[in-house]
């Protein structure tokens, strides 16, 4: 979807100035609400499920920004640079550069770490879901990069993301997010596949536990850590739930 339109901000730039880039899915409503999708380490915002989620969202009548953080996909800067911490910078920006809309923010795996990291302390979220979320971090970079050497091992076997200590570092001082989600005080959605091959499902089930009252969980049986073959009931679950928590068309009054 080109990014000229109307409701698109003109240029996104991350927390180091950096040009971000981003596709911009405009709904059918009056562009008051808005929702955000990150993605995860070593991705960008061209993934499949994040596309399917962007265009089932603008069928809904949500306006939708998917974006690259920074040193990620076609956005500036380098890989090296981007950490958890500086990707909560970057999503902070492009929130800056949605001034005066509701927005609701999707994160998929370490950029659902990203975005449960903003929304504790970010009152500009209105609504969160966590896609195959990234909760026991430090964990995460132990079982899956522990034997990878900074500075000559690349993640995921990428040539174009090489493992850097800046990233490792921030990793392990994140620890934990089981506390942060304990935090969280807006609806939480979080939908995880029992298959995931990457973020293990107990994952999501224990932040669910941690923020009772606020947060739901969806275990999708079966499904990988990219939802392959499964966008249609990930859609179903994730969009519905955006309608009603951003009062969509009414939702909550009951309007069409």
């Amino acid at each position: 979807m080109s990014t000229d339109t109307p409701q698109a901000p003109p240029v996104l730039r991350g927390g180091r100035g950096e040009r971000l880039d981003f596709a911009f899915t405009p709904g059918a409503g009056d562009g008051s609400a808005v929702v955000v999708l990150g993605h995860g380490v070593t991705s960008a915002h061209d993934r499949p499920y994040l596309v399917a989620l962007a265009e089932a969202l603008g069928a809904a009548g949500l306006s939708c920004l998917r974006f690259s953080f920074a040193g990620n996909g076609a956005s500036e800067g380098a890989f090296v640079d981007a950490t958890i911490s500086s990707e909560v910078a970057d999503l902070g920006c492009v929130l800056d550069a949605l001034a005066g809309r509701r927005a609701a923010y999707v994160g998929h795996s370490m950029g659902a770490a990203v975005g449960l990291l903003r929304a504790v302390e970010d009152p500009r979220i209105a609504a969160l879901v966590s896609l195959a979320g990234m909760v026991r971090v430090e964990a995460f970079f132990e079982r899956h990069f522990g034997r990878l050497v900074c500075g000559r091992d690349f993640l995921l076997d990428r040539s174009d993301c090489p493992y850097d200590r800046a990233l490792r570092d921030d990793a392990l001082a994140q620890g934990d997010l089981v506390g942060t989600a304990a935090r969280v005080r807006v609806p939480w959605l979080l939908v995880h596949g029992t298959a995931d091959e990457l973020v293990e499902a107990d994952d999501t089930t224990a932040a669910s536990a941690a923020c009772p009252g606020h947060a739901e969980t969806v275990l999708l049986a079966g499904a990988d850590h990219r939802f392959s073959g499964r966008l249609d009931e990930l859609c179903g679950t994730v969009v519905p739930w955006l309608v009603r928590a951003l009062d969509v068309g009414g939702a909550r009054r009951g309007g069409s």
